[in-house]
């Protein structure tokens, strides 16, 4: 018996610290919702005659305003709202005892959900994370047919030859070099060059860490969110509209293997927050490319200075030497995640957004990244197939 686990709608529609998926969802019921059949630029050629599209409020009807753009309607957009438990597919796994391939990559916005599948599952579980997206469509520097492993999984699957133990590996980004994953558990007497990963920390407001470029004190105004789609950086010093940091040039090439998160002391002077987390590397010639983000919802008294932990999924690159690191938090990831109205009402029936001023303590704050202190490289269809 084979079986393909799926999410359920909780888990797509928002992140685990709370904020709502705009884009993808908006983008998977206008390609597939409610028909037979799928039509992928569906999305696109609505925003072509409706550039204003994803801000239309409540986002609990934006369904009526896509469907004039579609010409079909779109019943089932409601229930993806209405649904709020998260977990029960990795609950059931923990019950599973069929092997288990879970293949995601480190582009992906599912794939901390892949990882947690992976970790609870029951049966012999491999982890395959590579350097693409959600299609899972192998870049050529993976070097790896991904239909050729799975042919050879599945044969040793069916010989009962894997070993019961949990195996993973993960890419170091486009590098062609693979790591072992972290959660691979290991035979008792493993060495210590088996165990290579180690947190490594970067202040805030460091000179050797993270340092304040602008925006300790920043204006998080939905009017002019943030946008996920844009890697740029406004220069706007007099009205930031998010707090920015800068490393400085790598001394030589950095391994990154494992999950990431952002420790940041902060303060909002509304009762409901998101924070949104964003690290790029900027190569020596300034060439920006995404890195990890993360994203987190804060309810709590206006005013009041909060310890937050932001997750920023699993990263697998390799940083060569030069490579800057650039932070940004901001209070929208738009149009990626809905906006938070700011008010505590719920962003899905809310329809007026008002401004939120914050405040980051660089003093309190940091990023953890995984770093690999001993460089042990491995080839991933021995590793998943063993």
């Amino acid at each position: 018996i084979a079986a393909v686990p799926a999410l359920g709608l909780a888990e797509t529609a928002r992140e685990a610290g709370g904020p709502e998926r705009l884009w993808a969802r908006a983008g998977w019921w206008a390609a597939h919702g409610d028909r037979g059949d799928s039509d992928p630029d569906a999305l696109a050629r609505v925003l072509a005659d409706d550039p204003r599209l994803l801000e239309h409020l409540p986002l609990a009807r934006l369904a009526e305003r896509l469907a004039g753009g579609l010409g079909r309607e779109l019943p089932s957009w409601s229930r993806l709202w209405a649904e709020r438990g998260r977990g029960r597919l990795v609950a059931l796994g923990a019950t599973a005892r069929l092997p288990l391939l879970a293949v995601g990559g480190t582009r992906d916005p599912f794939a901390e959900d892949t990882v947690a599948l992976w970790r609870g599952w029951g049966g012999p579980s491999r982890l395959l994370l590579g350097p693409w997206g959600h299609r899972l469509t192998a870049d050529p520097g993976a070097h790896l047919n991904l239909g050729a492993l799975y042919v050879r999984w599945a044969r040793a699957a069916l010989a009962g030859r894997l070993d019961p133990r949990r195996h993973g590996v993960i890419a170091l980004g486009d590098s062609g070099r693979w790591h072992t994953a972290p959660g691979t558990v290991l035979p008792p007497d493993a060495s210590p060059p088996d165990r290579p990963e180690t947190r490594c920390r970067w202040p805030f407001g460091s000179p050797t860490g993270l340092r304040l470029l602008h925006g300790a004190e920043f204006s998080a105004d939905p009017d002019r969110p943030v946008r996920s789609d844009d890697l740029a950086v406004p220069a706007d010093r007099d009205r930031p509209d998010r707090c920015l940091l800068l490393s400085p040039p790598l001394p030589r090439p950095l391994d990154l293997a494992g999950p990431a998160v952002a420790r940041i002391n902060v303060t909002a002077d509304t009762p409901s927050a998101d924070w949104a987390v964003r690290l790029t590397a900027l190569d020596p010639s300034g060439r920006a490319d995404p890195l990890a983000f993360g994203i987190v919802r804060r309810t709590g008294p206006p005013g009041e200075a909060a310890d937050i932990t932001v997750p920023l999924g699993t990263v697998g690159r390799r940083l060569p030497a030069g490579t800057r690191l650039r932070a940004e938090i901001a209070g929208h990831h738009f149009p990626a995640h809905a906006r938070n109205p700011h008010t505590g009402e719920d962003p899905v029936t809310a329809t007026r957004l008002d401004p939120s001023r914050r405040t980051v303590n660089t003093r309190g704050s940091a990023l953890h990244l995984p770093v690999v202190a001993r460089r042990r490289y491995v080839e991933p269809a021995p590793e998943i197939c063993r």
